[in-house]
């Protein structure tokens, strides 16, 4: 037996949609932590919440991924030669 399915869309109770946002968050945190242990590849996670505070993870022992980003950073990560989703 399945989980059901969600409707995709915007939680209007604030509260709840913290409390999902930190839920996925960390999900998405450890499939990428996973990705990177199991196919021995290079993964970089870059969330920001609705308050702007900033998530990061890298499996590169050589990224340091505590420093804050640049504005010239941001600009090559969001670059026009970056493939838009």
């Amino acid at each position: 037996m399945g989980r059901g399915k969600i409707e995709i869309r915007r939680i209007d109770n604030s509260t709840s949609r913290q409390v999902t946002f930190s839920k996925r968050r960390n999900g998405l945190l450890k499939k990428a932590k996973e990705l990177a242990i199991l196919c021995d590849a290079e993964v970089g996670v870059i969330v920001f919440s609705s308050t702007g505070k900033l998530y990061d993870l890298a499996s590169s022992r050589s990224v340091n991924s505590h420093s804050s980003p640049t504005p010239y950073s941001m600009s090559l990560l969001f670059s026009t030669s970056a493939p838009q989703i």
